[in-house]
């Protein structure tokens, strides 16, 4: 029993979206408790919480299945809060900043429980729960994520070919076109390189992401209206702003060696930031031991492992995210960090 009790612990994760229902429910304050929990709570916790290089057993069947439904169940508070969500803004006058609130606290939601859960189901090898990581990436309108990030960035991270890291000096918001626009644009060149050139197959996926949205679009606007439309848009909008704001993070200002035959050296530890806070790492699905994940992206999100020899980011991830919106700030604080 205290074993289990103690896997549980990935339930956490399941905050940030219950304090979007909340902020639905209630309104008022309540409408931004998911900003509150996430960037001022969070980072409290982390730096208060003891680190550990704690890790759960990579063959441990007794609770394999149980780490699995922990990322299944995002498929219902994704939805939900998106449908729930839709209804209030349709039944309810939130007032501006309630209605602000609102959408930065569903696009988190999108961005933690949809893009971050997408990307641990991304790797995974069986087919339905690519088909989930898929879905996941739905209402961000980040479907070419599974192509690309898969297929692209895993291949060419930390070097100029990867739109998704961050050369040193750049800034947040030019990063963010960047990254946005070719991402976009690599996801096409891989895709179709797969299909050999054969836009109008069965197989293209992109293509069907495209057709998928449409219907996604327009299945909110005969439910409900063009103003909470609107909100949904704006709040997948901001959901994929925050997973290329933790690309910027995780890979910022990170290179690997040009080797003399034209290729790169294989991808290593030291070629992401780490960030071992406690209580951010766990709500997060482990994503902050980023440095393990990209040495294997095989490896399932409760066996990734702190490494030592990666370097550490001096603060965790909500802390980082805020420091990065300031651009002479994070270059004051990380550049000196870079070798």
């Amino acid at each position: 029993m205290s074993n289990l009790l103690k896997e549980m612990k990935y339930t956490s994760a399941y905050l940030i979206p219950l304090c979007c229902f909340i902020g639905f429910y209630f309104g008022g304050v309540y409408t931004w408790l998911t900003i509150v929990f996430s960037f001022i709570f969070t980072p409290i916790l982390d730096a208060f919480l003891p680190t550990t290089e704690e890790v759960s057993e990579s063959n441990n069947k007794e609770y394999s299945k149980l780490y699995d439904w922990f990322l299944y169940l995002n498929l219902l508070w994704v939805f939900g809060l998106v449908i729930y969500g839709a209804l209030q803004w349709e039944s309810h006058s939130y007032t501006r900043m309630e209605n602000i609130g609102l959408i930065i606290s569903l696009g988190l939601v999108l961005g933690t429980s949809g893009i971050n859960v997408a990307h641990e189901l991304g790797h995974r090898v069986e087919k339905k729960e690519q088909l989930m990581a898929q879905a996941l990436l739905l209402p961000t309108f980040y479907m070419h994520f599974f192509i690309e990030h898969n297929r692209g960035h895993h291949a060419n991270v930390a070097t100029p070919l990867d739109p998704a890291t961050a050369q040193r000096g750049e800034y947040l918001y030019s990063f963010w076109f960047k990254t946005v626009v070719f991402s976009y644009v690599s996801a096409w060149k891989i895709q179709l390189k797969m299909l050999k050139g054969q836009f109008f197959s069965f197989k293209n996926s992109m293509l069907w992401y495209h057709i998928i949205y449409v219907v996604y679009i327009f299945s909110i606007l005969y439910m409900f209206n063009s103003q909470v439309l609107m909100y949904c848009v704006i709040a997948g909008i901001v959901g994929f702003l925050l997973l290329e704001t933790i690309n910027y993070v995780e890979h910022y200002g990170l290179q690997r060696k040009l080797l003399p035959n034209g290729k790169y050296e294989r991808v290593q530890l030291h070629h992401s930031w780490n960030a071992n806070y406690t209580f951010g790492r766990i709500i997060l699905f482990e994503l902050t031991r980023h440095s393990d994940h990209h040495f294997k992206a095989s490896k399932k999100y409760h066996t990734l492992e702190h490494q030592t020899s990666a370097p550490e980011l001096p603060f965790g991830y909500p802390t980082a995210i805020l420091c990065s919106l300031v651009p002479w700030l994070w270059f004051w604080v990380m550049d000196k960090r870079l070798t």
